[in-house]
């Protein structure tokens, strides 16, 4: 970015913090949390550093601080430790209720009830959607807050009765869309602009590069996102980091979540935005986290003679392993199963956090019997010499299947 503009609002954007996710690893000796949660606090300690470092003007954190709406109370402390530093130093910290964050059930508490319970200083909990200005963030900006939205909240009864999912969600994206349009409209266009959602928005993509479209959950359109009006949106909810209006103004941004989740964002750069917005322009940037290397291998053989030598040799060098989450997954013919050696593997990665292996075993074609003949006219003894031919069996094995089989056959009755 370039130089702070005296007129320009700094703005700390991050999301998807999952604090509490701790599917790899084991628990630290010290602290007695999982290495994976210490891991998580370890980028959110990153991001507040950097925001106390900086004199942000505003933290936004654009929802879903923990796995669930149910969070341990150890994990409740450890992230509202985190929330004190900012509250101490006096940086203005904007939260928003994620999904993860909110029950489904209308009335209960969100997870993150207790700041605006306690009314903690310069901590701001956005659970509806409003327009907050300079007099309730203390800073000069104005801020349009869409957190999750559920039917319960938003739809009556009658409203739903009689009608299909897909239209209850349109009727609940109408909804959303007026009502972010009327506070558009509602904000001094001398201030600057900004929205926060915990949503899809359509265009934008999961980790696993599926396009967000109508379905189940309520997608904001582009165009009310994309409003000029607006000089910046500040994204939660899908995990992968991107920017969906290119470099026109404003810039739509999921900053992504601020770890891996599991090894379908093995690939993903975890970050977080440090946006400098005004009104008309805004310029942003992404800043990486140093987080713990995920290394998925996709391991083929084509020789059963050489084959855990050829696993072996594919295999990273041992010094990338250390303290990695790994995972490696071996495809074979089936019955080359006798011939893996899982604790040669496992000693490779000795240095690694946790190795999952992952077993993909080839068999042939299967007997498409029902193309030829209905398999009730079929004899036991023909079911399965049809199964034995699709693995692959040779005449000397063939033979010596059918004896066993024999035996054990003519001891029962057919059914």
């Amino acid at each position: 970015m370039s130089d702070r503009s005296a007129n320009s609002i700094r703005i700390l954007h991050f999301a998807d913090a999952h604090i509490d996710i701790a599917n790899f690893g084991r628990h630290d000796p010290d602290t007695a949390l999982p290495v994976r949660v210490m891991d998580f606090l370890s980028s959110l300690d990153q991001i507040i550093d950097r925001a106390i470092a900086e004199r942000v003007d505003l933290v936004l954190f654009a929802g879903d601080a923990y796995k669930d709406r149910n969070p341990q109370p150890t994990f409740q402390r450890e992230w509202g430790r985190r929330m004190m530093r900012l509250s101490l130093a006096g940086i203005p910290t904007l939260l928003l209720v994620g999904n993860h964050d909110v029950s489904p059930t209308s009335g209960r508490a969100h997870t993150l009830q207790e700041f605006k319970t306690l009314n903690v200083p310069d901590i701001h909990v956005a659970d509806r959607i409003e327009l907050l200005g300079p007099e309730v963030l203390g800073v000069n900006l104005q801020v349009i807050t869409v957190p999750w939205v559920s039917r319960s909240a938003l739809m009556t009864r009658d409203d739903v009765a009689g009608r299909k999912v897909e239209e209850i969600v349109q009727i609940m994206e109408d909804r959303v869309a007026e009502a972010i349009e009327k506070l558009i409209r509602d904000a001094k266009p001398e201030i600057p602009l900004v929205i926060t959602a915990h949503a899809g928005v359509q265009g934008a993509r999961y980790g696993s590069e599926r396009t967000v479209m109508l379905g189940h959950d309520l997608v904001l359109g582009g165009a009310i996102v994309g409003d000029k009006r607006v000089d910046y949106v500040a994204l939660g909810h899908i995990h992968k980091h991107q920017s969906l209006n290119a470099k026109q103004h404003p810039p739509i941004v999921y900053a992504g979540s601020i770890e891996r989740i599991d090894f379908g964002e093995a690939k993903e750069t975890k970050g977080f935005v440090l946006a400098e917005v005004a009104c008309g322009h805004t310029e942003w940037q992404f800043v990486p986290l140093k987080t713990r290397p995920f290394i998925d291998l996709e391991i083929e053989t084509t020789s059963a003679d050489s084959f855990m030598q050829d696993v072996l040799s594919q295999l990273p060098d041992p010094s990338r392993l250390k303290g990695a989450i790994c995972r490696v997954q071996l495809s074979y013919p089936r019955d080359w199963e006798p011939l893996v050696d899982e604790r040669a593997i496992g000693e490779h990665f000795k240095e690694a956090l946790s190795v999952q292996i992952l077993k993909h075993r080839q068999t042939g074609d299967r007997s498409r019997l029902g193309d030829l003949v209905a398999v009730e006219t079929l004899t036991r003894q023909q079911l399965l010499d049809q199964y034995w031919s699709t693995i692959g069996l040779d005449e000397s094995e063939l033979e010596a299947m059918r004896v066993l089989a024999k035996d054990v056959l003519t001891a029962q009755p057919e059914i």
